[in-house]
């Protein structure tokens, strides 16, 4: 698999994040390939048919799962942290080339139509907002971020 990032007036860049995981997406018209830092899908990923299940949910919401090659860097974190910050950067990407596409078309036809599909329908499905959800660090007098010492009566 090759993983040329080819830029051209079609590409597309967006960021994702999620817990420690910073993902970088490259999005543009394509077969459907997927890459992700310069392996394929099944080579990055142990368990690969969850993690791209949970990578294509958005191109699946708009109905383009297919139509695009993802070509993806990213770092730090976990598995399931990467994927979900994958997952946040194709939908974000998916907005972005929505709104260039509109906006060539716009240029062209001249037609006044404010409506983004894409957009309202990743952001109803919750695929816009990041989960800023991490790990609570560990406290001081306990043994990790919640756990006490145990409590003897006598």
């Amino acid at each position: 698999m090759n993983a040329i990032v080819k830029v051209n007036d079609k590409h597309v860049h967006a960021v994702g994040r999620r817990k420690c995981s910073t993902a970088r997406v490259f999005l543009q018209p394509g077969s459907g390939q997927i890459s992700v830092n310069r392996q394929s899908l099944a080579q990055y990923f142990a368990d690969a048919s969850k993690a791209e299940s949970r990578i294509v949910e958005p191109l699946i919401a708009v109905a383009q799962h297919g139509h695009f090659d993802l070509f993806v860097t990213t770092e730090g974190g976990g598995i399931s942290g990467q994927a979900d910050a994958i997952r946040l950067a194709v939908a974000r990407a998916l907005v972005v080339f929505e709104e260039r596409e509109k906006g060539e078309r716009d240029n062209a036809s001249e037609t006044e139509d404010n409506t983004h599909p894409w957009h309202k329908i990743l952001r109803h499905l919750g695929m816009l907002t990041r989960d800023s959800r991490i790990v609570l660090r560990k406290l001081v007098g306990r043994r990790k971020a919640r756990k006490k010492e145990q409590y003897s009566k006598r």
